[in-house]
């Protein structure tokens, strides 16, 4: 599977260190992450909070290890303020992304998101979007997508989230709709469409065309199904181990993998599991995935 296809496989600094829970892997160092992401396998990682901020000292580290970047988190707030405020930001962290070589950036529009609301049910109270939001959305992503692409050569993909104004596959249906193919494609996230009861493979096959980076993520149901019953957060919910890395939860990633393949996907595919690295160790876990990947795809 996936033979002679320009396939790579990387892994996120979030099950070491947690950007938005930062008690969650304090102690662990940025030198230690990404020196365990190489011993696990992987060649890309995408950017965490502790990571250099200078490209050529962030470069020099990664090197070192034959790892390099991929992709890195970018808020947007196109419905809830100016254009123009998203596009000045956007460009910054585009322009870095740049200079480390990446090809994609993945965006999250987080007007009104819930996810980082530590008092806010995450199967509650989120924003729907009427019409007017949605051509900003819409709009505005086409924008910043052009931008990236024709003076960066980095393409945009937008991440379906829990918590956010695109979590439901009717949703994400509306915004792959609503922009334009040539700017915009999408960040194919195997467990936050599991997390809100959505099929990941029956969007796999919908998307297969316009997918543009892959996160590989996997869910313990009977956690998620525990965050549900005792209104808990999407934050409460990561602490309580609703996330774990591919093949150790409930995704059948065999016909996922499948689909990609014969789409002719190319890029990285990035395992993605924020867990408490107290309670999951970050390498042993890591492993865990690099040994799932490669047993179901070859890789």
């Amino acid at each position: 599977m996936f033979e002679g296809k320009n396939v790579k496989l990387g892994i996120a600094p979030i099950a070491w260190t947690n950007d938005d829970l930062p008690d969650l892997g304090k102690e662990n160092t940025f030198e230690q992450c990404v020196s365990e992401m190489a011993l696990a396998g992987f060649t890309g990682s995408e950017v965490g909070n502790k990571y250099p901020k200078n490209p050529e000292v962030l470069g020099a580290a990664l090197s070192l290890r034959g790892v390099e970047i991929c992709n890195a988190w970018f808020s947007t707030f196109l419905i809830s303020k100016p254009y123009e405020e998203t596009e000045k930001g956007f460009e910054e962290h585009v322009a870095f992304l740049a200079k480390m070589g990446a090809k994609v950036v993945g965006v999250s529009e987080q007007s009104y998101s819930t996810q980082g609301i530590q008092t806010q049910p995450v199967f509650e109270g989120k924003h729907v979007m009427n019409d007017e939001e949605w051509k900003l959305l819409c709009d505005g992503l086409d924008r910043l997508g052009k931008l990236s692409l024709e003076k960066y050569k980095v393409a945009l993909t937008f991440h379906h989230h829990m918590g956010t104004v695109v979590q439901t596959a009717a949703e994400v249906e509306r915004m792959m709709q609503g922009t334009d193919p040539a700017y915009v494609s999408l960040l194919f996230d195997t467990g936050h469409f599991a997390y809100c009861d959505e099929d990941p493979l029956a969007m796999a096959k919908k998307y297969a065309g316009r997918i543009g980076h892959v996160h590989l993520k996997d869910i313990r149901p009977e956690v998620v199904a525990r965050v549900k019953a005792e209104k808990m957060s999407f934050l409460d919910g990561v602490r309580a181990g609703a996330f774990t890395v591919p093949g150790d939860g409930c995704i059948d990633y065999a016909p996922i993998f499948k689909v990609l393949e014969e789409s002719g996907y190319e890029g990285y595919m990035v395992v993605e599991a924020e867990q408490d690295p107290a309670k999951a160790n970050p390498l042993e876990y890591a492993l865990r995935a690099r040994k799932f990947i490669r047993e179901k795809t070859g890789l």
